[in-house]
Formats: structure tokens, sequence, C-alpha cells
């Protein structure tokens, strides 16, 4: 199967709700093959149906999540408009096959970054953050996937939310209690570190990416900085929300 092929086929899964079996059980690929099949994916979102690009999401920003998979650099994704919803928002659980729910940080861009950064200027770059949550959904049968082949996938990105942005000198996101709640139920819990180990570092990683892939990210994008709980499945009639210190609440209704 050629790249444009895959991406028509990973495209439609999507837009169908419907599985798939991963590409990598009939063809081999590799990372860099994924990506290009990630992008033809995406582009037709952007170029066929009009989506705008809003920026980028990580995956396997969990340390264990790394090792488990047997990587030592994240993965990224892109995001468009199609993909995100206004808090509070209701969504159907028709339109994805199997979503699950993860509570995240989300940073806004300031000054376009087209180098690799440090920890030590990260905050230059970025000038706002907000509690995100972010529903991801496999394409393929079962959620069951290689690493080629969730990167094609355009690393499971679905759909997500965030709430009110914060300035990022007005909060300290070193150590967050986070947490998910399902119909009044904590069903997840955890404190920023989960992040990398720093929520900073994933802006760092960001820029790397980037700066590797040849491109860049513009002032006004986002990052969606990866999750800090493990992801739980969502079902119809309940809301699902997130919470963080110093960033407040954002949720979904579930239809």
């Amino acid at each position: 199967m050629k790249a444009i092929e895959a991406a028509a086929l990973l495209d439609s899964a999507a837009s169908h709700a419907k599985a798939v079996p991963q590409l990598s059980l009939s063809q081999k690929f590799t990372l860099e093959e994924a990506y290009l099949i990630q992008t033809l994916s995406i582009d037709r979102r952007i170029f066929d149906r009009g989506e705008a690009y809003l920026g980028v999401k990580l995956g396997f920003t969990s340390k264990a999540k790394m090792e488990q998979m047997g990587v030592h650099e994240l993965i990224w994704g892109k995001l468009t408009d199609k993909m995100y919803y206004e808090p509070g928002s209701s969504i159907k659980r028709s339109e994805f096959i199997h979503p699950r729910a993860e509570p995240e940080l989300i940073f806004k861009v300031a000054k376009d970054i087209n180098e690799e950064v440090t920890l030590d200027n990260a905050k230059s770059f970025i000038s706002h953050v907000a509690l995100a949550l972010e529903v991801i959904d496999s394409r393929y049968d079962n959620f069951k996937f290689s690493l080629e082949d969730v990167v094609a996938d355009n690393c499971s990105s679905a759909a997500f939310t965030h709430g009110e942005w914060v300035s990022v000198d007005g909060v300290d996101l070193s150590d967050m209690m986070m947490s998910m709640v399902s119909e009044d139920v904590i069903v997840g819990s955890g404190t920023s570190k989960a992040i990398l180990g720093n929520p900073w570092e994933s802006v760092v990683r960001a820029a790397r990416l980037a700066s590797a892939a040849g491109t860049a990210l513009r002032a006004g994008e986002v990052i969606l900085a990866g999750a800090a709980t493990p992801a739980v499945h969502i079902q119809p009639g309940e809301t699902i929300s997130a919470f963080a210190d110093g960033l407040g609440s954002v949720y979904l209704d579930v239809v």
C-alpha cells in the first residue's frame, strides 16, 4: 500500500468511525514513512475539507510509556479546528471508535519557535497555559498498534478542549495536582510531573521535533503537552471533567 493510500484509509476510518487493521500487519514501513502518511492524512483535512491547522500534540510523554514502546523520543501529531470543542460542549460517542479521555496541559506559542530551545528559555516562547481534556481514539482494531502505526494515525488525535488561558508567569507547573472525574467520581489523578518530569520539557521536545522536521512552531499555535494520568474509556451519558490546581476545571458531555 502506498503512503497516499494508507493516508486515505486512516482518514476514512476517522471520518466514518470505523476501525481498520493495523497497517504494520500487512506491510513494513519506517518511522519516517509513518510521518509522511500522517502528513498526507492531515492534508486531506486541511486542503480537501478546509479545516484549519491549530498546532501539535505530543505522545509518549510518560517515561514509562516510552520504555514500554522501546523508544527514547516523543512522537507528535497535528491538531485542527475540527478536533477542538468549546469547553462544556457535547461530543457524540457515535462519532468515535473507542474513545478515551485524559487530562493534559496545553501551551499557547507567543512567538515563532524555529530553533531548538532549552528549559532555561522555553518560557520566553510561550505566553499562556491552560488545563486541557483530550479525547484520543485509535483508528485501529482493538486500539492496538506499533510505533509506526500510531504515528501514521496522527498519534490517535481525535478531540480536545481546554479551560481559560492563564499567563505562564502566574502559575507554577512544576508539581501541580491534576485529576479526571466522571460523574463525580475521580477516575484518574496525578501531578504535572508525570509529563516528562517537567511540563516545560514538552515545549523543549516539541521544538526539537519541529526542528528535525524542518518546520517551526508558529505564534498563536498550541502545544498539547501530554497526559498526567492514564486515559479512561468514555461512554454516552457521562460528563468527563479535568481539574488542576491553579488552572481550574474543564468538562465535556458525552452523548
